[in-house]
């Protein structure tokens, strides 16, 4: 990260971005399915649905908040909990190819948009795109300090 110190403000939010969707996929690096679907705390939270979580973050905050299509219209779930439940075709083959999809969408969707460039799509209303990254980079944060603590749970296991 310390490459990034002199570079402009986007270029060091972006970097701090791609290392922590690095971080998230890694958490699943040489785990079993059944590790991955194991539920570790009292809630329906699994190291592999917050994966699928985050894809559902990343296409709320970079595709329904820039875009202003629906949920619906986008293929992701209305409400957050729902994003975290698993099916029988979830596999961490598919879960990670499903992030990696959005991750690449989500670069797109913002590469012709400046920080100060406000968009219209969210539910809170209007909000520049810098407050986009603000808000996900905090997100995404806080579930890669959630996935490390589940994987060593995992792994001690």
């Amino acid at each position: 990260m310390d490459d990034v110190i002199d570079e402009p403000l986007r270029v060091q939010w972006e970097s701090f971005l791609e290392d922590h969707r690095a971080e998230l996929l890694a958490s699943l690096d040489g785990l079993t399915e059944e590790q991955a679907r194991r539920r570790l705390v009292s809630s329906e939270t699994t190291l592999l649905g917050l994966v699928k979580h985050v894809t559902f973050v990343e296409k709320v905050w970079f595709d329904e908040a820039i875009t202003g299509r629906s949920r619906s219209e986008i293929g992701i779930p209305e409400t957050p909990h729902e994003s975290f439940l698993l099916d029988e075709t979830d596999t961490v083959d598919s879960v990670r190819a499903a992030y990696r999809e959005a991750c690449e969408a989500s670069r797109a969707a913002v590469a012709g948009l400046g920080l100060d460039d406000v968009v219209t799509g969210n539910r809170r209303g209007p909000v520049p795109l810098r407050w986009i990254y603000l808000h996900f980079l905090r997100e995404i944060a806080q579930h890669c300090g959630h996935a490390d603590i589940l994987r060593e749970q995992i792994l001690a296991g």
